[in-house]
């Protein structure tokens, strides 16, 4: 696909969110300008994504409306007044429905909004809609029984990543600029990566979790999906920090994550690399783009970079553990007492079956135990490194697989569909920061993803890092075609 044809309309839609603050606080553009043009967009581009569940068209109007009038009365003005975002279909939003993608929750209203939605509103932000969703955020591709498939902006018969794929999706199609995401396994990075724009993966507790769509979690995290580093920053300062709703929240430090990145560098730190992380096989697509990045770090940026990984040794299986007896216990007790099998994602209602196949002893096991050992190995070896870069993943985007989670095989060599091609999820055990940034396309022209990972709090450090590279490697100028 060839980059899209510009004009002004699609260049306000491309604006990111700080620019569009600034913008406003300066009365060169209007919240209504702003909100108009991005439904205009979301009109023509939606149904060829399939990124919202719900647009709420004549509510942002009115918010927009009220916000122009704040502007023009001279009143003081949150960090993203006027600025559009949205929100995950599995956030809760009080008088929205919150249906999972799941047809159990088709009708489901909450009566209460979560930490990030009200934090988000709290700071002038505009609630544009409901994003796409796999079934309870099951797995890494954006398909459900009830909210259908996702498309990827860059190739409509590709996937899109997930589960926050409806997030990845809407804004790297210019139809919102920052969105919601929550990330168990790779949630955030992965549609960011296959999508081509940013996603963090803040430290474990960093943003309030709650409620919870699907109870108490130890791997999930919530965290902000943009264009650029500088507006993933803005977001982490508006979501982040501490919540008496969530026991696992911590205290922040009081670091301005937007101000850390005034002067970003790598030069002279100790940064590690790893093609697979030991954990799979790397498509041949992914090498190239990756490679020239970890160029730039040593050549242009001055990092000191040398290869080697963490002892990662029985992360997946903890991993998948721990996702069969959460989704299993899930979709036992959230789905299947309101609907039948038959109108559940087949790759849930394995999680279910095999999460039954578990005792207590074995996800005891996984989640204390195993995943301690992983923690203190993860630690011990960002003791000797600054950063850690990895790919997102270790294939771009593929084919739609239908209800699969993923693919079979990369390049021929069979990997598990769940996890086999993610190099995101130990981090998740690890609750390490992980951001991924734009590092390239592939030869048939898909988005390919570099993670930085970095130690345990340092989401300044991990920002920083992206900022400067992206400001060595640029990649905001180029969109995909869509229209």
């Amino acid at each position: 696909m060839t980059t899209e044809q510009r004009d002004a309309r699609t260049d306000l839609c491309y604006l990111g969110a700080a620019e569009l603050a600034a913008a406003i606080r300066s009365r060169r553009l209007s919240p209504v300008e702003i909100v108009e043009a991005l439904l205009e967009r979301i009109g023509r581009v939606e149904p060829k994504l399939n990124a919202f569940t719900i647009v709420r068209a004549d509510e942002a109007r009115a918010e927009a409306r009220v916000a122009e009038a704040a502007v023009l009365r001279g009143d003081a003005l949150g960090p993203l007044h006027g600025v559009p975002f949205t929100l995950k279909d599995l956030t809760f939003t009080a008088g929205v429905k919150t249906m999972r993608g799941s047809r159990a929750f088709a009708d489901f209203v909450p009566e209460q909004n979560a930490v990030v939605a009200e934090r988000l509103l709290a700071a002038g932000g505009i609630f544009l809609g409901k994003t796409t969703t796999p079934e309870l955020g099951n797995k890494g591709v954006t398909e459900s029984p009830l909210s259908g498939t996702t498309n990827n902006p860059w190739k409509l018969t590709h996937v899109c990543g997930g589960s926050s794929g409806g997030a990845a999706a809407a804004v790297a199609a210019g139809l919102c600029p920052i969105a919601d995401g929550s990330d168990g396994a790779g949630s955030i990075r992965i549609p960011a990566s296959l999508c081509g724009v940013v996603g963090l993966k803040p430290s474990y507790g960093r943003v309030p979790v709650y409620p919870m769509s699907g109870g108490f979690s130890p791997l999930t995290h919530n965290g902000p999906i943009a264009r650029g580093v500088a507006d993933a920053a803005l977001m982490l300062n508006t979501i982040a920090g501490p919540s008496a709703t969530d026991a696992y929240s911590i205290d922040e430090t009081g670091v301005d994550y937007v101000e850390a990145l005034r002067e970003p560098s790598v030069r002279g730190l100790r940064v590690a690399f790893s093609h697979d992380l030991g954990l799979g096989p790397l498509d041949s697509r992914v090498r190239g783009p990756f490679e020239r990045a970890l160029q730039r770090f040593a050549g242009t940026l001055g990092a000191q970079l040398e290869e080697a990984a963490p002892d990662l040794a029985g992360a997946e299986e903890v991993c998948l553990t721990i996702w069969r007896a959460q989704m299993g216990y899930a979709a036992k007790t959230m789905i299947l007492t309101r609907v039948g099998r038959d109108e559940v994602d087949p790759s849930l209602l394995a999680f279910l079956d095999e999460g039954e196949q578990l005792g207590p002893f074995d996800y005891y096991e996984a989640l204390v135990i195993r995943r301690g050992e992983l923690y203190q190995r993860a630690m011990a070896f960002m003791q000797r490194y600054d950063l850690l870069l990895t790919p997102t993943l270790l294939t771009p985007a593929f084919p739609h697989p239908g209800s699969a989670p993923g693919p079979s095989a990369i390049d021929g060599a069979p990997i598990n569909p769940f996890l086999g091609w993610l190099l995101t999820y130990p981090f998740n055990l690890t609750g390490q920061p992980a951001i991924t940034v734009p590092c390239g396309f592939s030869d048939d022209g898909l988005p390919i993803g570099l993670q930085i990972v970095g130690r345990r709090h340092d989401d300044a450090g991990v920002l920083r890092a992206a900022a400067a590279f992206e400001q060595a490697a640029p990649w905001q100028d180029r969109r995909p075609a869509l229209v």
